[in-house]
């Protein structure tokens, strides 16, 4: 009897033990690896269907540029007319560098005047076509590797570059991040439903406001992450708006079963006017 309620104790001890570690890890945890952990769950997969082929011809094309850790990165590239010293960094969803992210990206192009549009790629030509592969790739996802992307974009766009950010869903995630390693040189951060940095001190380093596009059935970028957004933010003393949808997460892309075009182009008007005021257009 002493040897099993030994043994039951033990288990106990380590059962407590492990969750203490669970605990502490997710603590330290970044919110790119918040984000990667979703991709796990079986119903945010299914959130997701395969996306729909986008019919339109390509206003720019695939470049490649030196990355901090001494490989290359990759991006879709749409130049101004003329020269310029700003830039927009596009960031993909969850699915990579996709024929959908490059028309965003013509889009913006097109409705901005005289900035350069740089689409990057976070996972090296990797395109994902089911949510079981979109979910590996996010998961997989290296966050030391994409930063290195990241500060080879900035490289490329150069010293006096100013630059501003967007993203959708993962994406959304990484135009924050973008936004705090372009340091002085951001002018603007967009954040569709994306995961926010949760460290006050990095917050503190923001070189702007940010607009957070919000879907309020979002089970995952959720009420609560919305609000400790908001609070970090303002201990951090920066401005952020929060333009909130009846809507679902991932509901401005045409290939969600919960698109919603009405939410979409409320956005997408909040945006662009944001947008061309950051870049004084």
């Amino acid at each position: 009897m002493k040897k099993i309620l030994l043994a039951v104790f033990s288990l106990m001890i380590s059962s407590k033990s492990d969750a203490q570690t669970t605990q502490q890890c997710c603590k330290s945890q970044s919110a790119v690896t918040d984000f990667a952990l979703l991709a796990r769950d079986s119903h945010f997969r299914s959130m997701h269907e395969v996306p729909k082929p986008a019919d339109y011809a390509p206003a720019g094309s695939m470049i490649t540029f030196p990355t901090t850790d001494g490989k290359s990165g990759n991006a879709y590239y749409v130049a101004a007319k003329k020269p310029t010293r700003d830039f927009l960094f596009v960031f993909h969803e969850w699915w990579g560098l996709n024929d959908w992210i490059k028309k965003e990206a013509d889009m913006y192009a097109d409705s901005i005047a005289g900035i350069n549009i740089i689409a990057l790629d976070l996972f090296d030509g990797q395109v994902a076509t089911t949510p079981d592969a979109a979910g590996k790739l996010t998961e997989s996802n290296d966050e030391s590797r994409s930063k290195a992307i990241i500060k080879g974009a900035i490289d490329f766009a150069g010293k006096d570059a100013r630059i501003a950010t967007i993203g959708w869903c993962f994406g959304g995630g990484w135009s924050m991040q973008a936004a705090l390693l372009a340091g002085d040189q951001e002018i603007g951060c967009v954040m569709y439903y994306g995961m926010p940095e949760r460290d006050v001190n990095k917050l503190k380093s923001l070189n702007s406001d940010v607009l957070f596009i919000w879907a309020k059935k979002d089970q995952w970028i959720n009420e609560k992450v919305k609000i400790d957004f908001i609070r970090d933010m303002g201990e951090a003393g920066k401005n952020i708006t929060i333009k909130e949808y009846d809507a679902d997460h991932a509901f401005a892309n045409p290939s969600n079963p919960d698109f919603n075009s009405m939410a979409t182009a409320d956005a997408k008007k909040h945006t662009l006017v944001y947008l061309r005021k950051v870049f004084g257009k």
